[in-house]
């Protein structure tokens, strides 16, 4: 018989939303849950802030800004204070992607157009050979890749030039960086990850998904990249050439398909969300799992976000069951 999990239900506060949460985490100090209804709730005693007029589709966040595209074919940004203000307005268009850049920078897509805000307000328009569900801003920088079919393009939106092509037939969603700038990832419709290496564009081929990769994250030392799609976290090793030729690990196997990852901060530890709505902790290092969530609402867990020094984690669901779990320290 297998041994019961160790848990750690009895450090979570439980949290009740009525919406689809699209994402949880932390600006500064405050845990922050982002609505589908488009209210932002950002810590638990302060009256939740609705910049736009009607439903948010898409969500980025960093450590002092959340950035929201809506139906309203408008993005605001929305600061710890709650304080709001529109970045750009697409006007007859949704919103399908969003990304936070560096130094108060943004970047947006609608229909095929790609937009980028720098920090002083100008912006960049580039034309897509589709739409664009997948935006991510270079660790270093200031370079946008996007997602889109065919591949994605990588652009350096101050120079004037056009954007340098990554090709691989498919239609390609999410999209993102390595922490240390070699390579450029793609999940795709097609139940699979695509990759490059920036330097001379070699293709890597991550397969074998049940389901599409919608949640995607880093290990804070930039060698592993966790991922969705299966029942258990699909996690592939990024030291020296990546992953071609490796086999990735498994982590916190369970009858049910992992839907959201995230890495802590500063240790090689795994939230695991799955679509029966439990939370698993796996530690990379000797694959030990602690159990946070066992259930709740049933409902498929919809987000998950540390807060920097990785003491707490915030999940959600997307019924609106969610919760904050505190670690000991």
């Amino acid at each position: 018989m297998n041994a019961p999990l160790q848990t750690l239900a009895d450090r979570v506060t439980t949290l009740a939303f009525d919406q689809h949460v699209l994402h949880a985490g932390f600006l500064g100090d405050a845990p922050c849950f982002v609505l589908a209804d488009g209210t932002i709730h950002i810590g638990r005693e302060r009256p939740a802030i609705r910049p736009h007029a009607d439903g948010i589709l898409v969500v980025a966040a960093d450590r002092t800004r959340i950035l929201t595209g809506g139906d309203d074919g408008r993005v605001f940004e929305s600061r710890p204070d709650g304080a709001t203000r529109l970045l750009g307005e697409e006007k007859g268009r949704w919103i399908d992607a969003v990304a936070c850049g560096p130094d108060d920078s943004a970047a947006w897509s609608a229909g095929r157009k790609a937009f980028v805000r720098d920090g002083k307000g100008r912006i960049k328009t580039l034309d897509l050979p589709s739409s664009s569900q997948g935006l991510a801003f270079a660790p270093k920088g200031f370079r946008l890749a996007i997602a889109h079919v065919d591949g994605a393009s990588a652009w350096f939106p101050l120079a004037g030039a056009p954007p340098e092509r990554y090709a691989w037939k498919g239609s390609h969603l999410d999209v993102t960086f390595s922490p240390d700038n070699r390579f450029l990832i793609t999940s795709m419709q097609e139940n699979q990850l695509h990759g490059w290496r920036l330097a001379d564009k070699g293709h890597m081929r991550m397969s074998g998904y049940p389901a599409k990769t919608r949640s995607l994250s880093w290990s804070q030392d930039g060698l592993w990249l966790a991922t969705s799609g299966a029942e258990g976290a699909i996690v592939w090793p990024f030291a020296k050439d990546g992953p071609t030729g490796k086999a990735p690990r498994e982590c916190g196997i369970r009858p049910a398909r992992v839907t959201r990852v995230a890495f802590h901060p500063k240790a090689l530890v795994l939230a695991i969300g799955y679509a029966d709505g439990w939370v698993l902790l796996v530690r990379l290092t000797d694959a030990s799992e602690l159990l946070v969530r066992a259930g709740g609402d049933g409902s498929p867990i919809s987000a998950l976000g540390w807060d920097g020094d990785g003491t707490r984690l915030a999940f959600a669901s997307e019924a609106g069951g969610g919760g904050l779990l505190t670690l000991p320290v």
